[in-house]
């Protein structure tokens, strides 16, 4: 009996653990939008949060992330690939990084290593980093798959946010 107990706690002991830290994300994404780098009637470009968009538009099959409150970053994005033009189709040789940006005005920019991932050749790619500064909260998430190249590192997907803990 006292061996089944010790089971039992044991296994608890274990197991709420983990599904504590299952709910320790500080953002998380299920869905990506593509860059259109659209201008609209007063003459401003499809900019987000102070990012400037990469030449496109890019398209974007499907895309999941994972921020932890430690800083923990797990992206899966599938299909990154430019959407126009003779070069339609592929992934222009680029690489990847992420960034997020929790404020609307004067955002701080919250990164993986910017020397990214490479994109596959059919655009997936896969970013296990961390951010190189924690916030301690996220209110307004935003989750950028930015370029490696070029000064501006330019963005090229989005995350959709996932507002609920449904899988």
């Amino acid at each position: 009996m006292i061996m089944r107990a010790a089971v039992i706690l044991l296994t608890l002991g274990i197991v709420i653990p983990v599904s504590a830290r299952q709910r320790d994300f500080l953002a998380r994404f299920d869905g990506g939008i593509g860059v259109i780098p659209a201008t609209n009637a007063t003459g401003g470009v499809n900019i987000v949060r102070g990012v400037k968009p990469a030449p496109g538009p890019w398209r974007i099959a499907s895309l999941r992330a994972d921020i932890d409150i430690y800083g923990q970053v797990k992206v899966r994005g599938r299909g990154l690939l430019i959407a126009n033009g003779d070069n339609i189709g592929t992934n222009l040789n680029q690489s990847v990084f992420a960034t997020l940006l929790c404020e609307v005005n004067n955002p701080v920019d919250r990164s993986t290593n910017r020397a990214g991932v490479a994109l596959e050749a059919n655009g997936d790619f896969r970013i296990d980093d961390t951010l190189d500064q924690v916030p301690v909260e996220c209110p307004n998430p935003v989750l950028l798959i930015r370029s490696t190249g070029g000064v501006d590192k330019v963005w090229f997907a989005a995350g959709i946010p996932k507002l609920t803990d449904e899988d």
